[in-house]
């Protein structure tokens, strides 16, 4: 529910579907302020002003520009930035390299930590925005490229060189990462403003139809822009629906329209592309030869713009009569009403149960975990013991089920195991012994060389000497194998994934090992009520069910499932 002091961030807000949104919410709530967001402040404006009229106790803000881009490029169009070479560079790093990075500089971040809405109703259709950036189109021209280098002629023609921009086009254009970073940044956005619920617009990206759907965006079908739309939209579900699972963050819903959203208005205008009217031009004949030129040519006389009668559905498009019968014809795509998408969006806020939530579809057609599965973890694990003792061998991690972090934490709890067998026991030693004492067993060992030659090294006490195989997987390689030391990386590598024989890092194991010991206590006093995410059920050190502990309570990895049987 939206209270009466509640701020409400529309992105999109200008929009078709937006727009009644934005009417529903204020209907049906009046919250404390309206945000309206979308990419150009001349749209912002205009809504706004028809939102103040028709609802003048509601206050109404407004906010602009492009949210996949950082805040230093307001208002600059994408094609200019990949035509500089330094903001295009910046793109780059945005979407591949340190997502706090990206973050510090996010438009959408910036957005959300400055309103600290409530709830966000994302409208935008980013499906779209992300997969028509024309990968294929770029991804032939580079080809070209490429064969014209790799021929004789080419190496020998010091004239021949190498388009570089297409190559970064290309790099820059891609659908997923830059989905992954919007998605990375928009929760850990709302995460730092208290959003409550995140309820997203999404798209089939096929209004509904198949893979045999006559429709595009005006190019030729079959059409793999098309496809990666759909692509691009359901990997948006995905990460939604990880979203959703993730401990700490808003609640997360999705309503996906399968059909054409229309209308606007019936109007008669002139026709634009990329923002410039149409012309119309005079048509000339040309002979049929070998070779035919599909290059925009600008040797036609216009006789005037391009004006027409049509149906304005939005962010689809403005379709002519025929165009719109055909579309909404029964059987084809057919269309629904944005004031349909809106009352079922305030009805979901309402938590009212309209089945329409994506989401929540998904969720419930998950398989979870099963008491089979349960019942059999115990004789795996006692089978695993007893091959593990009869092969003198130490399975503990080998990397592959990772991150790095999971097999420093496996190979740290054995050590502790293997010298100190029970919690209480690494208790009664401090730190400093605990450090001594392990480090003088590794260089006795050989268990140093399987630690080490999975790619995880170990940090030696005074944190200026590792014990190293030839792999290392933290820091991870990003172009560059010298790497500048300073303690403060130090500290950083050692948490993520370095064996580490520090003291200090076993002041930390002791924190754990306390509250393990005070829960595996508690347990035959408390009977199931005892069975939380805090529970250490053992008083010996069982190295996954240590490191398990630590996912489920460490508060800077919140590793853990919340929906659960």
């Amino acid at each position: 529910m939206i209270r009466s002091n509640d701020t409400v961030l529309i992105l999109g807000g200008a929009g078709l579907v937006g727009t009644q949104v934005a009417r529903g919410l204020a209907r049906e709530f009046q919250p404390g302020r309206i945000v309206i967001g979308s990419l150009y402040q001349h749209e912002v404006d205009q809504v706004i002003e028809n939102l103040k009229k028709e609802f003048p106790k509601v206050k109404f803000e407004g906010v602009w520009g492009d949210i996949f881009l950082r805040s230093e490029f307001k208002g600059i169009s994408r094609d200019d930035i990949l035509d500089d070479i330094e903001k295009s560079r910046t793109l780059f790093r945005d979407v591949f390299w340190d997502k706090n990075e990206a973050y510090a500089h996010s438009l959408l971040a910036s957005m959300i930590k400055h309103y600290r809405p409530q709830v966000i109703i994302d409208s935008i259709n980013t499906a779209t925005g992300i997969s028509y950036q024309d990968i294929y189109t770029t991804s032939l021209e580079v080809e070209r490229i490429l064969e014209q280098i790799e021929t004789k002629e080419s190496k020998e023609d010091l004239s021949v060189k190498f388009d570089t921009k297409k190559l970064e086009i290309l790099l820059v254009s891609q659908s997923i990462p830059q989905l992954i970073r919007h998605v990375q940044i928009l929760y850990d956005a709302m995460v730092e403003a208290g959003t409550q619920l995140y309820l997203k617009i999404g798209t089939t990206g096929t209004g509904g139809m198949g893979l045999n759907i006559p429709y595009t965006h005006s190019e030729d079908k079959p059409s793999s822009k098309l496809m990666t739309k759909t692509a691009v939209a359901f990997a948006h579900t995905g990460l939604l629906f990880l979203m959703a699972r993730t401990p700490g963050g808003p609640i997360v819903k999705e309503v996906k329209p399968g059909a054409l959203i229309g209308y606007r208005k019936v109007d008669y205008r002139i026709i634009k592309r990329d923002g410039k009217p149409n012309q119309v031009y005079e048509s000339t004949i040309e002979t049929l030869s070998e070779v035919l030129d599909i290059s925009v040519r600008d040797d036609f006389e216009s006789t005037g713009e391009l004006m027409i009668a049509g149906v304005d559905t939005g962010e689809n498009g403005f379709f002519t009569l025929g165009e719109f019968e055909a579309i909404t014809t029964l059987h084809q795509m057919e269309f629904v009403t944005p004031e349909e998408i809106a009352q079922n969006i305030v009805l979901e806020i309402k938590n009212a149960n309209t089945g329409k939530d994506v989401i929540a579809a998904i969720d419930g057609a998950i398989m979870d975990p099963s008491y089979r599965a349960g019942c059999l973890r115990t004789p795996v694990i006692n089978e695993l013991k007893l091959l593990e003792k009869k092969t003198n061998s130490h399975s503990v991690a080998i990397g592959q089920l990772g991150p790095p972090e999971l097999s420093k934490l496996l190979w740290e709890a054995h050590l502790l195991k293997l010298q100190f067998r029970t919690l209480q026991e690494t208790l009664d030693n401090s730190p400093a012994e605990i450090s001594e004492v392990l480090h003088n067993f590794i260089k006795k060992n050989e268990i140093r060389n399987l630690i080490t030659s999975i790619g995880v090294p170990i940090l030696a006490p005074d944190g200026k000497q590792i014990y190293r195989g030839p792999k290392i997987n933290i820091p991870e390689y990003r172009g560059d194998f010298d790497i500048p030391v300073t303690d403060e990386k130090i500290d950083e590598w050692a948490q993520k994934g370095w064996v580490d024989l520090r003291p200090k890092n076993f002041e930390l194991w002791h924190q754990r090992f306390e509250q393990m010991l005070y829960s595996a206590s508690a347990f035959s006093n408390e009977g199931s009520a005892a069975i939380t995410l805090k529970s250490y059920l053992y008083f010996d050190i069982r190295i996954g069910e240590v490191v398990g502990w630590i996912f489920n309570n460490d508060p800077k990895i919140k590793g853990y499932r919340i929906k659960a049987l």
